[in-house]
């Protein structure tokens, strides 16, 4: 059972007890809480099948915030005497899949 959610976006196929780095979700609840993705694209319950939902919640819970690794971003001219060099961090939420809802029809992790 796995399903394929937007969000920030990107899209991620996550099955329940997956645990993702997404884009920084902007919430005032502190860790352990929960988060609900309504935008999902595609469910897959049996091996093999994959359907547009009519109805389908991807609920999540929060694991921890932090930042990416730093990406240099460097220019050159060379024989211009010209150089610029910038660096940049970017904010992710970490979050865990607890269930996934199609249609009415709840399935959890087996944690």
């Amino acid at each position: 059972m796995y399903a394929v959610i937007r969000t920030g976006g990107k899209q991620y196929r996550v099955a329940p007890g997956d645990v993702l780095k997404i884009e920084k979700v902007e919430t005032t609840e502190p860790e352990g809480s929960t988060v609900v993705f309504s935008d999902v694209l595609a469910v897959s319950g049996e091996p093999g099948t994959i359907t547009k939902p009519a109805a389908a919640t991807v609920t999540a819970e929060i694991v921890g915030d932090g930042r990416h690794a730093k990406i240099l971003v460097f220019h050159l001219k060379r024989k211009k005497q010209y150089k610029k060099m910038q660096g940049h961090r970017q904010a992710f939420t970490e979050v865990r899949i607890k269930s996934i809802e199609v249609d009415g029809v709840p399935l959890s992790a087996a944690v």
